[in-house]
């Protein structure tokens, strides 16, 4: 369903590197464009009105594609990017197979195939992965926009500002029910923390709306910050044969929110140090990996005295060095 328009604008971001506060590009729609519109209106899709030759910018075709759900104009985004739609859906595949969404498959760019599957847990890993995009979160944020030909446009999530609801996607359609694919700020032992979820194959859109709002109810009160590891934290200690020796210290707080019952997984990556010259403090000589679930990431380590090589008697005792 239309969900899949979140990777579709996530490729054609990422590719841009369009940043907020930017336009992008002026795209012209084209002939090919408007038998998109056409065939899409003809076959009751989800279109946002367009006319040959008229002018969009890149962040106005976006906001087409994902605030009133326009099929089209994920068409024309995928031709603008790649020069056809089949190069685009490649693209899209290359991508999901980067994230890991190993129950997913892209047809088109809009959720119209049937072809285009995917599963809940999937697309709240590609949820999460968009909104770090910071002219995604922008545009889903958006209760309305509006167009040169298609004038003021209104964003199809409907929960949108109730309940923390910060964005993403709905969608719908006749083999795969109504769709949503939800964020939502929640507050967490007096923090606000992001939710992500995404409810599938409900009857109506209303109810995936009620079933998102249930799940947000229920996952808050079980969730709690922990902090993980603490700034300037001693993680591993480097000791030379000649007696020099430093701390090696994480360079952020480390807060995560868990469930009751995830294992938190901690490994070590730093390599032997090899000093031929004076190693300042703070200089990053290691990482630890850290994994809470199924998330994971790296937090830079760095020395935190001087070291210093070994001095030259002790190098002209030591015929190795």
């Amino acid at each position: 369903a239309s969900v899949t328009k979140v990777m579709t604008a996530l490729v054609v971001l990422e590719d841009s590197k369009l940043k907020k506060g930017e336009t992008g590009a002026n795209i012209t729609i084209t002939d090919a464009d408007i038998r998109s519109y056409e065939a899409d209106l003809a076959d009751m899709q989800s279109v946002v009105k367009v006319q040959a030759g008229e002018q969009l910018t890149l962040f106005q075709v976006l906001e087409g594609m994902l605030i009133p759900s326009g099929n089209n104009l994920a068409e024309t985004a995928a031709r603008w990017d790649a020069g056809s739609i089949d190069a685009f859906v490649a693209k899209m595949n290359k991508r999901a197979a980067e994230l890991h969404l190993s129950h997913t498959k892209f047809a088109d760019t809009s959720g119209a195939s049937a072809s285009s599957v995917s599963t809940p847990t999937d697309l709240t890993t590609l949820g999460m992965v968009a909104m770090l995009n910071e002219v995604f979160a922008q545009i889903v944020a958006l209760g309305q926009a509006n167009l040169p030909v298609a004038g003021t446009v209104y964003n199809v999530n409907g929960l949108l500002g109730q309940g923390g609801i910060i964005g993403i996607k709905t969608g719908s359609g006749l083999n795969t029910g109504a769709n949503f694919l939800f964020a939502a700020n929640v507050t967490v032992d007096s923090r606000t923390i992001v939710v992500y979820g995404c409810v599938m194959g409900q009857p109506t859109l209303q109810i995936a709306f009620a079933t998102a709002q249930a799940l947000i109810a229920a996952a808050s009160p079980a969730l709690h910050v922990r902090r993980v590891i603490a700034r300037n934290q001693s993680v591993a200690n480097y000791t030379t044969p000649w007696g020099e020796q430093s701390d090696l210290v994480s360079t952020v707080d480390v807060d995560l929110a868990e469930w009751p019952g995830m294992i938190l997984r901690q490994h070590l990556d730093a390599k032997a140090i090899v000093i031929e010259k004076p190693v300042a403090p703070s200089t990053v000589e290691g990482t630890e990996h850290v994994v809470l679930g199924d998330y994971s990431f790296d937090v830079p380590l760095v020395t935190a005295d001087q070291l210093y090589p070994p001095g030259r008697l002790w190098r002209l005792t030591r015929v190795s060095f």
